[in-house]
């Protein structure tokens, strides 16, 4: 009887650390148990992303790299909460109230330049700082008053929980409030509508800009949106591109953040979809928005 009940109890014990052994590997903030990553946050940043994840799923078939967008805010409160193992965000965790910065490791990826976006038939290429900000702010509302075509401007602009806005508004409009107009949750609806909504304006990071033209960068005061004018400092509309795990990253969480700041993707990929490297930069940022020679 003795042996009977050993064996029941050395049963149950196998079992209980077994299924405790499961529920561990369960659950999008866990960065060590499986081989599925769940990421989700700035669609600036989710091009890059999303092309890096399916060649290191071609790498490697058994991982599972789940890439979504919603905007940096998003982002970053769902790997606060834990509902995500990445949260990519165009700005400092340390920039968004309610966020547990503190607890959570940021991983520079990249760096995104931005700029105002609009469609090649408004005949204008540059804008001044002081006029983006009237024509954002709604003091000026027909190109013609800029040198432009007579056309009534439209705006287009990312919620508050962007980053991509975040950016436009604090080195764009020097923090000016933007006037009420089209309200669109990711970067490819807004190019969208810039294309087919005549006198539309809104923002996009340089990678959503191809060659066919339908949508142009606007120069500011004179300085064109290239990377090399972010890289020196010249041109004042740029982020970090942050992944950001809550605590340090372990098993497929970690291999996929190693595999974006490899060589493949850094002189790679990232370079081809419009990105710049964070190690060519010749300035740097930190949360409060003061830039500094490197």
């Amino acid at each position: 009887m003795k042996k009977i009940v050993t064996f029941l109890l050395i049963v149950l014990t196998i079992g209980l650390v077994t299924a405790c052994g499961a529920n561990n590997q369960e659950g999008g903030g866990d960065n060590g148990g499986n081989n599925t990553v769940l990421i989700s946050g700035s669609s600036a940043m989710q091009p890059l992303v999303a092309g890096a994840a399916e060649e290191f799923m071609a790498q490697n078939p058994d991982a599972d790299i789940q890439v979504n967008a919603g905007g940096s805010g998003t982002g970053l409160s769902e790997v606060d909460s834990g509902a995500v193992d990445i949260g990519n965000s165009d700005v400092f965790a340390e920039e968004k109230e309610g966020i547990a910065a503190e607890e959570l490791v940021d991983h520079k990826v990249a760096v995104v330049g931005m700029t105002a976006a609009v469609s090649s038939n408004i005949g204008i290429t540059d804008i001044s700082k002081q006029d983006l900000i009237k024509v954002f702010t709604g003091e000026i509302t027909n190109w013609s008053e800029l040198g432009g075509k007579d056309q009534e401007i439209t705006l287009v602009n990312r919620p508050d929980s962007s980053g991509t806005r975040a950016t436009f508004v604090q080195f764009g409009l020097d923090g000016a409030t933007p006037a009420e107009g089209i309200t669109e949750d990711s970067s490819n609806r807004v190019k969208q509508i810039i294309e087919e909504t005549p006198g539309t304006i809104g923002y996009l990071a340089f990678s959503y800009f191809t060659d066919d033209g339908a949508v142009i960068p606007l120069a500011i005061d004179g300085v064109e949106a290239t990377d090399e004018n972010v890289i020196s400092g010249e041109f004042p509309i740029w982020a970090y591109e942050h992944s950001y795990t809550k605590g340090e990253p372990t098993g497929a969480v970690k291999d996929f953040l190693d595999f974006l700041l490899s060589d493949d993707i850094q002189k790679g990929l990232l370079i081809e979809q419009g990105y710049i490297p964070a190690t060519d930069m010749k300035v740097e940022r930190d949360a409060e928005g003061n830039q500094t020679n490197l």
